[in-house]
C-alpha cells in the first residue's frame, strides 16, 4: 500500500511538472524561502529492501539540489539569519534557503559536509542527546535490519504472531505492520517493545547508535567548523504530543541540558521529532517559545511566507527525501505549488 501511494504521489506530482504551471504558479506560491529536512547521506542505491529509502540521499542528488538552489537565485543561509528574513519585505530580499540535518548522523559529516564546504554555505545538524551519547533506540533502522536480516521474524506486539520474510515484499508487510503500530504508541512502551524485539532476534541496538551517529567528542569537533551549526532535537526523540505538558517539557529541557554540559552552548533552534501533525501541535509550539527558542522546525511540508513571522516556533519545511531524488521535484518543490495544492490555499499550516 505505501509503494503504491508513493507511486500514484509520483505521478501527480510529474504531471504537475510537465504541465509547467509551478513555473507559473511561483512569483504567488513560492514565498520568501525555504528549509530542507535530510537525514541520511550516503553513496549507492537502495536495495530491493529499504523501507527508511525516504530518510537517504546520494551525496550526488544533495549537491545537485545545492546547484539548483544556487541557480535559482537562492542565498543559502543559516536559521539566525530566517527570522529576520522572514520580517523583511519580499521586494527587499532574494529568497532563501536553509539545508537542516536530524538526528547526528556520522554521514553528515562524512559525505555532506565536503559538498557544503565546496560551495561555502551553512548546515544545521539537530542534535538527539541521548543518541550522541550512544544510548537509545534508533528503533526504525533497528526494525528495518532485524527484518532484512532473518526469514521469519516474531512480532513484538502480537504474541504468537510469526511473519514469514523470505521476499522483498513479505519483509515489506511486516515492516509496514509492526512499524506503524510503533510510530503512534505510548513513547517509553515504544521503545521497550523495540528492545524486546532486538534481543527476541539477537539484535544489538545499541552498537547500531553507537555505528550511525557521532558522539559528543566528535559533535564538538565539529562544532569548530565555520559552516556547521548545531541545534536540539530532544533527548530521546520522542514525539512531544504523545507526551502529556510536563514530559514533554523534561523532554526537551534534558536534551538541551546535555548539550550544554557536552558543547559549552545553549541550543537556540530546535527540530521536533518525526514533525508530522500528530507528532507535534500547537501545545508544542507555544511550549517552544516559551523555552526561548527562535526557530522550531517541523515536517509539515511547505515554504515560508512573511507571515510565519509569528510562528517561528511552527516552521514547514521541505523533504529532501531519497523517493523523489529527481531535479525535476526540487524544481517544483521549490515553486510552492504543491504545497499550496495540499494545504487547499492556506499560506500557513500550524494549526
Amino acid at each position: 500500500m505505501v509503494k503504491t501511494n508513493l507511486k500514484i504521489y509520483q505521478s501527480v506530482l510529474d504531471g504537475l511538472y510537465a504541465s509547467g504551471l509551478g513555473r507559473l504558479a511561483a512569483p504567488v506560491t513560492r514565498g520568501q524561502g525555504c528549509i530542507f529536512t535530510l537525514h541520511q547521506v550516503r553513496p549507492g542505491e537502495a536495495g530491493p529492501f529499504s523501507p527508511n529509502s525516504i530518510l537517504r540521499v546520494t551525496p550526488a542528488f544533495l549537491e545537485q539540489t545545492i546547484r539548483i538552489v544556487l541557480d535559482e537565485g537562492y542565498d543559502a543561509i543559516s536559521l539566525d539569519e530566517v527570522p529576520a528574513r522572514l520580517r523583511a519585505p519580499v521586494s527587499d530580499s532574494r529568497p532563501f534557503v536553509v539545508f537542516t540535518f536530524d538526528d547526528g548522523y556520522r554521514d553528515n559529516r562524512d559525505h555532506a559536509l565536503p559538498i557544503f564546504e565546496k560551495y561555502n554555505i551553512p548546515m544545521t545538524l539537530y542534535i538527539v542527546s541521548d543518541y550522541s551519547s550512544h544510548q537509545g533506540e534508533l528503533w526504525w533502522l533497528a526494525l528495518e535490519e532485524i527484518i532484512a536480516g532473518h526469514e521469519k521474524v516474531e512480532d513484538p506486539i502480537k504474541e504468537g504472531l510469526i511473519h514469514d520474510c523470505k521476499t522483498a515484499e513479505q519483509k515489506y508487510t511486516a515492516f509496514d505492520h509492526i512499524y506503524w503500530q510503533l510510530r503512534h504508541a505510548d513513547q517509553p512502551w515504544q521503545r521497550q517493545i523495540i528492545r524486546k524485539m532486538a534481543a527476541a532476534h539477537g539484535y544489538d541496538i545499541e552498537a547500531l547508535t553507537a555505528r550511525e551517529i557521532m558522539s559528543w567528542e566528535e559533535l564538538r569537533e565539529l562544532d569548530q567548523h565555520p559552516l556547521v551549526h548545531l541545534a536540539a532535537h530532544t533527548k530521546s526523540h520522542y514525539a512531544l504530543a504523545h507526551l502529556s505538558p510536563a514530559e514533554a517539557r523534561r523532554e526537551v529541557e534534558a536534551g538541551v541540558n546535555v548539550m550544554e554540559t557536552e558543547l559549552g552552548f545553549c541550543p537556540k533552534h530546535f527540530s521536533y521529532p518525526y514533525g508530522d501533525r500528530q507528532s507535534a501541535d500547537q501545545r508544542d509550539f507555544a511550549l517552544l517559545k516559551e523555552l526561548g527558542f527562535e526557530t522550531a522546525v517541523t515536517t509539515r511540508k511547505g515554504v515560508l511566507h512573511h507571515a510565519h513571522q509569528e510562528h517561528l516556533t511552527a516552521l514547514p519545511r521541505i523533504s529532501l527525501n531519497g523517493e523523489y531524488q529527481k531535479r525535476r521535484y526540487v524544481e517544483l518543490f521549490l515553486t510552492g505549488l504543491p504545497f499550496r495544492l495540499n494545504n487547499l490555499g492556506r499560506i500557513l499550516n500550524v494549526t
